[in-house]
């Protein structure tokens, strides 16, 4: 009942976020398509595909144009209402939105499961990976982004401490006036890094790698990051031996022989693989 509860204040946090961002896709193409690799088009066209935790659809609503079979997302906040909007608005006919809590969320199965961004925000990670696997057909694909504890020290020792406060406060508040003025100082540094990409001493600076992904996007975008890393009550950084654990303590669902394991942006795993048919 506590995780419940938890996942709920949650949820309720991200809600708002999303829900206060103008109509379409946060995202690019080329953050999508980097957030899902390896999953590629073969992977999705006519297959039926499930994303755990999908927000306001921003990143279903680019994964409608690789032509699934069909699509569908649960999210347990209220961002499921602009989730609706934004996938009637693709012309993408095939797609379900459901509000549930997506770690007790059990389906039929689909070929491709995905979830990013969402496991590091539950109480109980665990649970929203394994939520993850029950939901995938035997024989078909899942796929997960999880922020890593490696390569993310300054995150944890310090803007996760402003957070465990930032996120008992008012939502305007916390946007206008902790997260814009932290994302400021944080977007001059990127933009700065990419011009001075060639330079290897700088490339032992922290946050190098995702720095330079990042400083392809405008100020919004870093704001939007910042607010959801403030916003959020609950926030797990998972190391690669627990993604590990997690993979092996499901030895009996998981080919393993497809498994992988992926260092993202030198702060994120991206992790998945195939269910045993």
């Amino acid at each position: 009942m506590e995780n419940r509860r938890n996942d709920k204040s949650t949820a309720a946090a991200f809600a708002v976020s999303w829900n206060n961002l103008p109509e379409g896709s946060i995202y690019t193409w080329e953050q999508f398509a980097d957030w899902l690799a390896p999953i590629e088009e073969a992977d999705v066209k006519d297959k039926t595909v499930l994303e755990l935790g999908c927000g306001n659809a921003s990143l279903m609503m680019h994964l409608a144009k690789w032509e699934p079979a069909r699509l569908a997302g649960c999210d347990l906040g209220d961002s499921v209402i602009t989730a609706g909007r934004n996938m009637r608005n693709t012309g993408f006919k095939n797609w379900q939105i459901i509000k549930t809590d997506l770690t007790d969320y059990r389906s039929a199965g689909y070929d491709l499961v995905y979830c990013i961004g969402v496991l590091h925000h539950l109480k109980d990670p665990l649970k929203g990976f394994q939520a993850v696997l029950a939901n995938t057909k035997p024989g078909g694909r899942f796929h997960c982004w999880v922020y890593a504890r490696e390569g993310n020290w300054v995150i944890i020792n310090i803007v996760d401490r402003i957070r465990k406060v930032a996120s008992r406060l008012p939502w305007r508040l916390t946007k206008y006036f902790i997260a814009t003025p932290l994302a400021f100082p944080y977007f001059l540094y990127a933009k700065i890094l990419s011009r001075l990409k060639n330079i290897n001493i700088l490339k032992k600076l922290p946050l190098h790698a995702y720095s330079l992904w990042i400083a392809q996007r405008d100020f919004n975008f870093f704001r939007h990051v910042a607010f959801d890393q403030l916003v959020t009550p609950q926030t797990t950084y998972l190391s690669r031996k627990t993604i590990e654990d997690w993979i092996s303590r499901e030895k009996d669902v998981i080919d393993r022989e497809g498994v992988y394991i992926i260092f993202r942006n030198g702060n994120s795993w991206k992790f998945g693989g195939k269910k045993i048919k």
